[in-house]
């Protein structure tokens, strides 16, 4: 099974944990992106680095519980050349996470600028922290 990375949305007052990997086989498949979580009080954003990938080449999918980040850059020359020699080559990239019950997976929003890729997950509303007023009686 290639390499996961275990995302969970914190609660405020636990202490951040660090992201943990499964195996390191994913290098066998292809290149891990390096990717920056970052956590608010609505949800996650990765931040992959994808430099060369279009949209076309692109799929982010999610699978039961775990979220598949997959692209392909691919170089093309222009009409009527041919490659002799080229120390650059078609590059596969993939990174799967695993996903934490507490975020919503059906509203996962993605966006590709400049090689780099913005995933917001955000979480379900229950376990987002709430505010309780204190009336005076």
């Amino acid at each position: 099974m290639p390499n996961q990375t275990e995302l969970t949305a914190q609660r405020p007052q636990a202490p951040a944990a660090p992201l943990s990997r499964a195996s390191e086989s994913e290098s066998e498949s292809g290149m891990r992106p390096p990717v920056d979580v970052f956590e608010d009080a609505d949800g996650l954003t990765l931040l992959a680095d994808l430099p060369g990938v279009s949209k076309e080449r692109l799929n982010v999918r999610v699978e039961r519980d775990t979220l598949i980040v997959e692209g392909d850059v691919q170089i093309t020359l222009p009409d009527q050349m041919q490659a002799v020699y080229a120390d650059i080559r078609s590059t596969h990239y993939q990174r799967r996470f695993a996903l934490s019950d507490e975020l919503e997976t059906e509203r996962i929003e993605a966006s590709l600028k400049d090689g780099v890729l913005t995933v917001r997950i955000p979480k379900r509303a229950e376990t987002k922290p709430r505010r309780i007023e204190v009336r005076t009686a």
